[in-house]
This record gives C-alpha cells, sequence and structure tokens, in this order.
C-alpha cells in the first residue's frame, strides 16, 4: 500500500485509524452481518451509531443542552440558503440580515441570501487589500456596520481559498449588538480547537475537510432559533422539522454519519480539541516559517494576526515555477497543492488528520525546492 500526504482543501486526508477501522467493518459491522451502507437507518444498529455520534460530538464542543444537532446533507452551499430560509424568510418584523465577507465562501453566502430575503454587506475589505481579490484580512471593529435590529449576523470564520481565519471569536462576540444571534461557516476549521458555542446561534460545517468523508453537512442550532420558518419552504428545508425527526425525516447519509463519529472517537484519543490546536499551531508554524524564511521566494498575502491554521496560501516569486513545484510535489508523495482556481499559486490545508510528518516533509520539500531555484 502507498500512501501519499494529502493537502488537498477537501475532501481532505482522513486518520488513518479511522480508515484501517472502516476497513475491518466494511463486511460485518460488530457481528451484524452487514456493514453500515447495508444496514436500515431506522434500525437499533445505526440508531446507535447517529447516537453515539452526537453525544461524542457534544461532549468535544462542550455543545449546551440548548442547542440542537442535526446531521444534513447538501453542503455548505446549501445551508447558504437554508440559514435565510429560516432565521430570515420568516421574520415578521421584516428585518435584514448582516454579512462579514471575508472571502470567497462568505462572499457566495452574502450572494445566496440576496435571493431569500433582505441582506446587508456589513463589512468587507475586498476593495482594501493589496491584491488583486483583496481578502487579506479581517474587517477592524471601526469597519463594521451592524444593524442593531438584524435577523442575525453571517460570517465564515476560516476562508478555505484565502487563508484567513478569525481567531479571536470573544472579540467578535462582543461587538454583536444585543438580540443579534451569530452565524457561523465553521466548514475549514471546526473541531481544529475549542470554541464556546454559546456564542453563537448556529454554526454550520460541510464535513468533507474536518469532520469526515462528503456527504454529511453538521448543523448546531440554538433551539429558541428553531420554528421561524415560513409555512412555504419544503419540508426538508425545515431545521425544526429536521430537529424533531432526529435528523431522519429521509434517509440521513448514514456512511458519512458512520465515520464522523469515528473521527470524534479519534479526536478525543488524541486529547480533545485542546490536544488537536496544539498540534495544529506547530504545523501552521513550520509552514508559515518556510515562507517568511525564503527571502521572498515564498510569499503569504495574509496579514500575520488573520492567518489559518487549516488552509495556507502562497505563491512563488517566479510564476514560471509553479509547475515544476507541482510536479516535483507530485513525485515526491506530495498531493493536493495547487491553490484555488480563483486566486492561483499553491495551497497547504493541514486539517486534524494530517500528521506532523507530512508537514515536515512538506516543508523540506519546500526549503529543497528554493534552494535549487532561488
Amino acid at each position: 500500500m502507498h500512501r501519499v500526504w494529502n493537502f488537498s482543501a477537501g475532501p481532505a486526508t482522513l486518520p488513518t485509524e479511522v480508515l484501517l477501522q472502516v476497513q475491518e467493518e466494511l463486511l460485518d459491522w460488530h457481528g451484524a452481518g452487514c456493514g453500515v451502507m447495508e444496514m436500515s437507518h431506522r434500525g437499533k444498529e445505526f440508531t446507535g451509531i447517529l447516537e453515539a455520534a452526537e453525544a461524542d460530538l457534544r461532549e468535544l464542543l462542550g455543545i449546551p443542552a440548548q442547542y440542537k444537532v442535526l446531521f444534513l446533507q447538501g453542503g455548505a452551499t446549501q445551508q447558504f440558503a437554508q440559514v435565510p430560509m429560516n432565521l430570515l424568510a420568516g421574520d415578521q418584523d421584516r428585518r435584514s440580515a448582516d454579512y462579514i465577507v471575508t472571502g470567497s465562501w462568505s462572499k457566495k453566502a452574502f450572494k445566496e441570501a440576496q435571493r431569500i430575503g433582505q441582506v446587508r454587506q456589513a463589512a468587507s475589505v475586498e476593495a482594501k487589500g493589496q491584491v488583486a481579490d483583496g481578502f487579506t484580512r479581517l474587517p477592524r471593529a471601526d469597519e463594521l456596520d451592524l444593524d442593531p435590529q438584524a435577523a442575525y449576523l453571517h460570517l465564515c470564520t476560516n476562508e478555505t481559498i484565502h487563508g484567513v481565519e478569525v481567531h479571536d471569536d470573544a472579540a467578535l462576540a462582543a461587538l454583536l449588538p444585543a438580540g443579534v444571534p451569530l452565524v457561523a461557516d465553521m466548514s475549514s476549521h471546526i473541531l481544529s480547537r475549542p470554541v464556546d458555542v454559546s456564542r453563537y446561534g448556529l454554526i454550520y460545517a460541510g464535513a468533507q475537510k474536518n469532520i469526515g468523508p462528503s456527504g454529511v453537512t453538521l448543523v448546531i442550532v440554538r433551539e429558541d432559533l428553531l420554528g421561524r420558518a415560513p409555512a412555504g419552504i419544503p419540508t426538508v428545508m425545515d431545521y425544526q422539522v429536521m430537529a424533531d425527526n432526529g435528523s431522519m425525516l429521509n434517509t440521513p447519509p448514514t456512511f458519512a454519519i458512520y465515520v464522523a463519529g469515528l473521527v470524534f472517537q479519534w479526536l478525543k484519543r488524541q486529547g480533545g480539541l485542546a490536544g488537536m490546536q496544539a498540534i495544529n499551531r506547530e504545523k501552521a508554524e513550520l509552514v508559515y516559517a518556510a515562507i517568511d524564511a525564503s527571502q521572498g521566494f515564498y510569499k503569504n498575502p495574509v496579514a500575520a494576526d488573520c492567518r489559518s491554521c487549516m488552509n495556507i496560501p502562497f505563491t512563488l516569486a517566479k510564476p514560471e515555477l509553479d509547475k515544476p513545484f507541482l510536479a516535483e510535489a507530485q513525485a515526491a508523495g506530495l498531493l493536493g497543492l495547487k491553490g484555488h482556481k480563483s486566486v492561483g499559486g499553491m495551497r497547504a490545508s493541514i486539517y486534524n488528520a494530517m500528521p506532523l510528518d507530512g508537514v515536515r516533509a512538506l516543508v523540506h520539500f519546500m526549503n529543497d525546492f528554493a534552494a535549487k531555484n532561488a
């Protein structure tokens, strides 16, 4: 068996321990005589898998009792519409929602919400940066234009493409007008560090980066935000209905939920989210140090205090070296380093499941390539 170091932004690498357990249980899960993909989602076996996954997730994140955990489908992109469908479209006060735009994904969320109801751009640094699309930092407090009557404030706490991360959500929550729920897309850094869930009204995340395989979408929503959807939206899009049915109004993505549950157990064995945070910081510091010490051969455009610990975009001083860099990286067993097509360059996604040894291999390659081509 040959395993590469997979730096893809998603679907991303999974813990080897988890994959080996999946392999062992694929044909016969715990003596059931069949695998999880084959068993009824209404049976006691899968019901137990789902309940255990939720319990482990609640323990990892310290999710308060007054929050519902939903295992949905459609990815974070569906949540761009589902959030305003539930929290804005049925608002009897005809309020608008605020959006902080910090990169491609929050920009897409803002655009999609405009199809559902009235929304405002509460802040954006797109036109204020030093690169073509400008998403190189977070907006300052004095750049926020927050509506005290907003139905909610939405932001993406880690922009996968641009590598911009919110590190101090306590400071952000302190700026929030009283009574305005904070809604966060945490797709690409959820479970990478401890989070105070109580600061948020709703958190959503696609699974295929830090949770498990694609196919399941996690939604954590405070109970007082349920039941706000207008009667006209599709039943399957109503958070209240999905919560009332334990995420099983229809057949859920059973296999993806099962693997996610194994990842939650793996995270607990790593020391929980505090343990993962320490490892993730060490990995990120290694890559950023290699970039910053390269004397301009590599560059990361993001402001130092906004740099992501999960997604690290960088460019080479000579664009003509991009193709040789990727070809030699692949030959060295380093895959998934090509940057997103909208920004170009390179990107190393170093999610929870990327071992420290993989990051060391990347840094060694980067240093060697720079020495040969400077």
